[in-house]
């Protein structure tokens, strides 16, 4: 007895000492800092990014780490970004932002504002033709430009309608996004808050953006060798975000996704120590937020075969503090289920796991409809959630309560898979 008591406490510390939580946070401080610029594509973050962490996973002791380059076509915005209502300067990334697929825009415009009560868009095109509200901008609340998408599409093309452009507005804190970027529409767009766009009757923008063609990007993959090479298992996660607005604003991104990206250096780390059963690879993808470009290239052009890979684990978003852990999980991995909901319960990992329907939402959805057995952890609807896509996902608002529950819920599922 007093054997196995040893035995357990061994195990024991060496699961805790796996977990290492000092080093998580200092690869999510490093990514979310100035020096990645929001680890998007105008300034070379995502990049810069890229090449850390394959220093990372070198010194985590990884057997192989190599470069899958790929380009994209991505719109972005590092010039002059600058916005004034009836002459109050607004700030960018708080009262307003870009739509990913907007050209620049340069000028003053009358703001011409919808009446959501009483829509009638042949109203609204007559009175766009009048002389007060020639070369305009149309302003709507944003959901309600979706329910009625036919008729504000015809507002965002050349030819269509006599309005500049449009303004959608969005509650705070104001949103960005990167997801649709390889192409661009005809009129400027621009994300607003109803408090800085409210009874409005000018504005005065002048918004850069660049168009890069055939950009180039590239996934992170780490190896470690496990006792056989016939299969493997696979830990994913993005380390690109949003990047800039402007010349003087970034994107962190600490919770998306310098959070998903600490853990799999770390779990590369652990392994790396603990030489598993099984190959062991880390891939840490950009081009996530262009619309899951790069692991899209991956899947199409794989470093091993899809069909050896035992079990993925998509990791994106864990830097919150729900105690009810969000998943998905492909058609091929829903057998395993059970195994993961008997883990959680028994070591009590989180209050519950809630099951969500599979989505295009993060890098395991190209695996999923390839057949390969995933899931797909994000922990949303904590502290950190609120910050989703806006500049205030950074380092100071950080939150690292589900690291070690979803360490500990992955390495037990690989040793009793």
């Amino acid at each position: 007895m007093k054997k196995l008591a040893v035995i357990l406490l061994l195990l024991a510390a060496t699961t805790l000492a796996a977990q290492d939580l000092p080093h998580y946070k200092r690869i999510v401080k490093e990514l979310s800092s100035a020096k990645y610029q929001g680890r998007g594509y105008a300034r070379g973050g995502a990049n810069k990014a890229g090449k850390y962490l394959q220093k990372e996973f070198q010194k985590a002791g990884a057997d192989e780490v190599t470069l899958q380059h790929f380009t994209i076509d991505i719109n972005t915005f590092p010039g002059k970004m600058k916005m004034w209502a009836d002459g109050r300067k607004l700030t960018p990334g708080v009262d307003f932002s870009m739509r990913e697929y907007s050209p620049g825009v340069s000028g003053e415009f009358p703001v011409y504002h919808i009446d959501t009560l009483n829509f009638n868009p042949d109203r609204i095109l007559k009175d766009l033709a009048r002389p007060e509200y020639a070369n305009s901008l149309v302003c709507c609340e944003f959901w309600f430009t979706y329910r009625h998408s036919d008729f504000f599409s015809k507002l965002q093309k050349a030819g269509e309608c006599p309005n500049a452009g449009l303004l959608y507005t969005w509650e705070s804190p104001i949103i960005f996004f990167k997801a649709y970027g390889d192409h661009l529409v005809d009129k400027p767009i621009i994300w607003v808050t109803p408090e800085a766009i409210e009874g409005v009757n000018r504005v005065r923008v002048k918004a850069d953006h660049q168009f890069l063609n055939d950009y180039p990007l590239f996934n992170v993959i780490a190896k470690v060798e496990g006792e056989r090479h016939d299969s493997c298992y696979v830990f994913t996660a993005h380390y690109d975000h949003l990047g800039n607005l402007g010349r003087k604003i970034f994107y962190a991104g600490a919770n998306d996704n310098a959070s998903g990206t600490a853990a799999i250096v770390t779990l590369a780390a652990h392994y790396a120590k603990n030489r598993p059963k099984y190959d062991m690879y880390f891939i840490a993808f950009s081009g996530e937020d262009a619309n899951l470009r790069g692991s899209q290239f991956y899947v199409d052009n794989p470093a091993v075969p899809l069909e050896q890979i035992k079990f993925l684990f998509n990791i994106d978003m864990i830097g919150d503090n729900n105690p009810v852990q969000y998943c998905e999980l492909s058609e091929a991995g829903m057998p395993a289920f059970p195994l993961f909901q008997r883990i959680n319960e028994r070591d009590r990992c989180f209050e519950s796991l809630n099951r969500g329907e599979l989505a295009a939402n993060s890098d395991h959805y190209p695996f999923a409809v390839r057949n390969v057995p995933c899931i797909f952890l994000e922990n949303e609807e904590g502290d950190a959630y609120q910050y989703y896509h806006t500049i205030f996902d950074n380092w100071q608002h950080a939150v690292f309560d589900s690291y070690e529950p979803v360490f500990k819920l992955v390495t037990s599922f690989i040793g009793e898979y």
